[in-house]
């Protein structure tokens, strides 16, 4: 990949952006429950809520069209997707990858 090949874009981070927690099935994540002990983090910040993409995705997309990036990476929390770890896929959790 070089010169017209390369692409300018952002991304986000699941632990740093996605917020609700708890919602739609989702279970704590390992980062999650490690933000959330006291001590661990100097300033005492931890993942809730986040900038909450997941109800804010909508408003947070259009920021960036308008600052015309044209792409755009963002991760989910795998608890979303797979609440126990393993084993029946939250339905709630696909849709929202798929908004």
């Amino acid at each position: 990949m070089s010169g017209s090949d390369f692409h300018w874009g952002v991304s986000s981070a699941a632990a740093q952006t996605e917020g609700a927690i708890l919602e739609d099935g989702k279970s704590a994540s390992i980062w999650d429950d490690f933000s959330n002990k006291k001590k661990k983090i100097n300033d005492g910040s931890n993942t809730f809520p986040g900038t909450d993409f997941y109800h804010r995705y909508t408003e947070d997309i259009a920021i960036i069209k308008s600052l015309s990036i044209p792409n755009f990476r963002f991760s989910i929390s795998w608890p979303r997707i797979l609440p126990n770890g393993t084993g029946k896929v939250n339905t709630k959790g696909i849709d929202f990858t798929i908004m």
